[in-house]
């Protein structure tokens, strides 16, 4: 949700529940409180730093709520203009002692307090912060005290990327109803270490019918994995063609196939080289294997009449005759095609291949990948632009590996995922994607169902795995031991 649709959002509920707008920020205030007060200990030292407009009137709630379940909170009121919004004005007036910050008035002493919550600014900011209160942002983010932001991180504007170094480095941020866009520019991790979403109430149908080209991915996806039925066998869940591996990489294409039959698929036939025969037979036992003419690489195109999908790229290299066979499948393949990893820098050296790409194809790439393909970006807003414009123009499904997966559909929209963690950044995380789609594919889910699918179960493996092992310690296998696609 952008800043107006939230607005609209705010106004709706307390038109039609019908609510108040200061009894929507008390339930706004007290699912913050439920947010946190878990991870507080009972002797922590709280400091409320509230602005005076809304967000200000959640925070300056926020300490009364905490102060009534005695907690140690102190509120402090940065009067950086005379008046107050009417719904934190009352707020304030709620609030027996209430510290004041203004211009002139020295910086406060930050050393008594564990935990600082920030509620300075809200989505409504439209320039830079500035004057006293950018010292005060600047003194709080060198406190080394934790903080927590109510909504999103004061001085961080709520759609864009982050235009000035007096933003709130925040180290939990709680939205309310929704996460903001600004939350999915990687420009912007350094004031976002982490964030979650409380449920304050808004009206979901109207939410659900605002125009947007922006989605969220979330477990709500299991809704649309299939069940399987109680008579059925392999040949329902179909064939999948996986070609992978050169001389020296098929580790690439072991990982991609144990994540392809990981993902339900019926049969699996792996393509590789020579030299990857024994290797396939031996850790892949459940699948079937070709071979190229080539011993070392892949030169040779095969049939892919057969098969329910196709998966290329792990692990192929880039040599001038594997380019060729590329070429030349994306020529003969009449159905969607999942390219990943070299299929992708093929496909970079030769734009010419990127006309040939079958639509609804699926490419996976990470962003230097994309910026290989596409050119390089300024940022991460005009790349996400190309990224729909390339899913559009081209009729194929993007998936753009990040920390928060960006999947464009054929017409442009932008769905973000939520799972996933950075422990995931370890080589094979992207091969096993490949397998997964490949996968999904095979059992005839839509191309852009399989790619929303597959990202969220990759990513939701991640998160087991690092809540198992760690994250330092995460490998690509673990990803696929960890890996249950179920609804």
């Amino acid at each position: 949700m952008n800043a107006d649709q939230i607005r609209k959002a705010d106004q709706y509920t307390i038109d039609q529940e019908p609510i108040s707008s200061i009894a929507l920020m008390e339930k706004a205030s007290e699912a913050f409180v439920k947010a946190i007060e878990t991870s507080i200990p009972a002797k922590k030292k709280i400091l409320v730093v509230c602005g005076v407009g809304n967000n200000g009137g959640d925070g300056l709630a926020v300490a009364r709520l905490l102060q009534e379940k005695d907690h140690s909170v102190r509120a402090l009121l940065v009067k950086y203009k005379e008046s107050l919004s009417p719904d934190c004005d009352t707020n304030l007036k709620r609030l027996d002692d209430v510290d004041l910050f203004e211009n002139g008035n020295p910086l406060p002493d930050l050393s008594g307090f564990d935990l600082i919550i920030d509620a300075i600014f809200g989505s409504g900011l439209t320039r830079p912060a500035e004057g006293f209160v950018a010292e005060l942002i600047q003194l709080i983010n060198e406190s080394g005290n934790e903080i927590c932001s109510i909504d999103l991180p004061s001085g961080l504007n709520c759609d864009r990327i982050a235009n000035s170094t007096y933003i709130i480095k925040s180290d939990r941020v709680i939205s309310f109803q929704r996460p903001k866009m600004c939350f999915f520019y990687p420009e912007n991790g350094p004031y976002i270490k982490s964030w979650e979403v409380a449920d304050i109430g808004l009206d979901e149908d109207f939410i659900q019918k605002q125009n947007s080209d922006h989605y969220v991915l979330d477990h709500k996806i299991s809704r649309l994995v299939k069940d399987r039925k109680r008579y059925s066998h392999k040949g329902n869940y179909g064939h999948t063609l996986l070609i992978a591996g050169e001389y020296g990489k098929m580790g690439a294409a072991v990982l991609a196939a144990r994540a392809c039959l990981r993902s339900g698929t019926g049969l699996l036939t792996a393509y590789v080289p020579k030299c990857g025969y024994e290797i396939m037979q031996r850790t892949v036992p459940e699948a079937m294997c070709l071979t190229d003419n080539n011993n070392e690489t892949l030169s040779d195109t095969p049939d892919t009449t057969k098969y329910s999908s196709v998966g290329v790229g792990p692990g192929i290299g880039t040599k001038p005759e594997t380019a060729v066979m590329l070429g030349n499948l994306l020529r003969e393949c009449e159905k969607p095609i999942v390219l990943d990893a070299d299929a992708l820098n093929i496909l970079s050296e030769n734009k010419q291949f990127v006309e040939l790409i079958p639509e609804n194809s699926v490419l996976t790439p990470h962003i230097k990948e994309f910026d290989r393909l596409t050119g390089k970006s300024k940022n991460s807003i005009e790349r996400f632009e190309k990224q729909a414009n390339f899913s559009r123009t081209h009729r194929c499904i993007v998936v753009l590996k990040d920390a928060h997966t960006c999947i464009s559909s054929t017409d442009g929209k932008l769905y973000f995922n939520t799972s996933g963690n950075p422990g995931m950044a370890t080589g094979g995380s992207g091969d096993v994607l490949t397998g997964i789609v490949a996968g999904l594919l095979a059992q005839q889910y839509e191309p852009l169902t399989a790619a929303l699918i597959a990202v969220y179960y990759h990513g939701l493996a991640g998160d087991k795995s690092a809540e198992r092992n760690g994250m330092n310690a995460l490998t690509a296998s673990d990803l696929i031991e960890q890996l249950s696609i179920e609804n």
